[in-house]
């Protein structure tokens, strides 16, 4: 009784350090992951998705869905329309995770939160990305530069006027350089795009 009471206290801890607790992290402890199965039973944690649960109390922030997206996809990225939001670039309101993923990666099979995953490749989908802590959770988010060059090259399904608005912004508010722009429109392959926006508003 005494060890399983220690494993539950182990897992216990693990929750508390982090919004969202997955499988996975409990199994690299050595702990088996019917102990979650259990400790939901009594009421000590909440499934919220497969593979994935937080303690019944937990305070959480308006970056929930990216924190728990992030566990259950760990090679993705939050990217579009969230980074956006994280960023508080822009006026958009996802109701979704924009997740860029490797294109050969296997597609996540999960329900909550809802994602709207996007095929990324090359340098476009590892360059430009910082790691932000939300909830406890290592979380890898596309900087504003990166992600206004990203908002160009699929302006076709966010809307032109979105890439627009979200240049404007980020030029007008200083919050990255021009050279930084350029950097990521090549990269991205929109630079002949972004050439005469930039040019407009420089």
């Amino acid at each position: 009784m005494e060890y399983t009471c220690n494993k539950t206290e182990r897992i216990l801890n693990l929750a508390e350090n982090s919004a969202v607790l997955s499988t996975g992290e409990v199994r690299a402890k050595g702990i088996h992951h019917e102990y979650l199965r259990r400790m939901c039973a009594d009421g000590l944690l909440v499934r919220i998705g497969r593979g994935r649960y937080m303690l019944p109390d937990a305070e959480t922030t308006v970056h929930h869905g990216l924190a728990s997206a992030s566990k259950a996809v760990p090679k993705g990225v939050i990217c579009l329309l969230s980074a956006l939001r994280f960023h508080e670039i822009g006026t958009e309101l996802p109701h979704e995770v924009w997740m860029a993923i490797d294109r050969r990666a296997a597609y996540p099979r999960i329900a909550i939160p809802r994602l709207r995953i996007m095929r990324f490749s090359g340098r476009a989908l590892t360059e430009g990305m910082d790691v932000h802590t939300i909830e406890g959770v290592q979380v890898p988010i596309y900087s504003p530069a990166k992600t206004v060059a990203d908002c160009f090259k699929y302006r076709n399904k966010i809307g032109v006027d979105v890439a627009i608005e979200a240049l404007r912004e980020v030029i007008r508010d200083r919050r990255c350089t021009m050279d930084e722009l350029w950097s990521y429109a090549q990269v991205c392959r929109v630079a002949n795009i972004m050439r005469p926006y930039m040019e407009a508003m420089a």
